[in-house]
């Protein structure tokens, strides 16, 4: 019935079937064309790119070093060397608090005052990730807006994965990277919890505690161990009605630290308060940060600082490379699967398989 209405022979019947439209395919073909596959630098033009402030060569620098492959990381470790010449000229300084206290805020606000006279700015940002995922939000650049989209700064956030070790000797590879590649200034935020002031303050100059009024007692909230860690404590958000609060709660931290015996660096830690919001006190930051480093270069701890912290590092890698060593035996893997399932079954000790299968690796790598 239809091919009786729809003429086939008359070009100009409305009716007439028209021919169908080719489908494009999957794939555009303009953008295959123009399409190329990614050269891999070599290391050479890794180190001369970084050298010369290139922030994408930098960014691939820093991926390698977060790499777990072994590939990656032989790679590397040979950029790391050749960059370490044109290292160890910045000023390393770690901030860290709780979480919500302002820390990327005040990054924020004194990292746009330090590109405006001049500095160059790295931001180094430990993000937490989670347990069960592994996963991390990573979001300091959402929360650095600004300064994310300064010239001369550098925003480069790192998921903790669970292992602060890691991230700690990795983030020591990043400082020299960033120092060869011309960043005078480098800021290492912590995730604020746990063990991760102690990393920090390991592979920093200066560290600054940042605290909030009225997040209970002031002097019960906060471990000694931190405390005695803090070059300067800050009492952030010292606006508006919270400004008598913090004026408050810095006289407290102030008389507490009295309590405390004198530093091996003859500096006497300040208290003062801040609010990245309004922006006081933020230059109070970097100025009590230049006093301290003038103090330690001239008595010497300062050199002497960053020394031990580089034979800490030393400990540290021999103490990864042999944990590597062990779990990627063939033998001690073998082993494990049948020690654990002992343990499980409570028919031998966790302290003495340790024993056992550490014995059965040394004597297989002396045999």
């Amino acid at each position: 019935m239809y091919d009786k209405i729809i003429d086939k022979d008359n070009k100009d019947s409305a009716l007439k079937v028209q021919g169908a439209i080719e489908q494009p395919g999957q794939v555009n073909a303009e953008y295959l064309s123009k399409y190329k596959k990614k050269k891999e630098l070599s290391i050479d033009e890794y180190v001369d790119g970084i050298i010369k402030g290139n922030r994408t060569i930098l960014s691939k620098a820093i991926t390698l070093v977060e790499s777990s492959r072994y590939d990656h990381q032989a790679i590397a470790q040979e950029i790391i060397e050749r960059c370490l010449p044109f290292a160890g000229k910045s000023i390393r300084l770690g901030i860290t608090g709780v979480p919500g206290v302002g820390k990327s805020s005040v990054i924020e606000s004194l990292g746009t005052m330090l590109t405006k006279t001049g500095h160059k700015v790295a931001v180094l940002a430990i993000d937490p990730s989670s347990e069960r995922t592994k996963g991390s939000i990573l979001g300091d650049k959402t929360r650095m807006e600004e300064l994310s989209n300064d010239p001369n700064a550098f925003i480069r956030p790192s998921p903790s994965a669970g292992s602060l070790g890691g991230v700690a000797r990795k983030t020591r590879e990043i400082i020299i990277l960033c120092e060869a590649s011309g960043f005078d200034v480098v800021i290492v935020e912590t995730v604020g919890v746990g063990q991760s002031e102690v990393v920090a303050h390991s592979m920093v100059d200066f560290f600054l505690l940042l605290q909030l009024a009225n997040a209970g007692d002031e002097l019960q909230g906060i471990k000694r161990g931190i405390m005695e860690m803090a070059d300067a404590i800050s009492i952030n958000k010292a606006e508006g009605e919270n400004k008598q609060k913090a004026e408050i709660a810095a006289g407290q931290y102030r008389n507490a630290l009295h309590l405390f015996p004198s530093t091996e660096s003859n500096w006497k830690p300040i208290v003062f308060t801040c609010s990245a919001y309004s922006n006081e006190g933020i230059d109070k930051i970097w100025e009590t940060v230049n006093e301290y480093i003038i103090l330690t270069k001239s008595n010497g701890y300062f050199h002497k600082k960053r020394n031990e912290q580089n034979l800490r590092i030393l400990s540290e890698s021999i103490d990864a490379h042999l944990k590597e060593s062990f779990y990627s035996n063939p033998k001690i893997k073998e082993s494990l699967i049948d020690i654990k399932k002992d343990i499980l079954e409570n028919k031998v000790s966790a302290y003495i398989a340790a024993q056992k299968l550490i014995d059965n690796y040394f004597g297989e790598i002396k045999g």
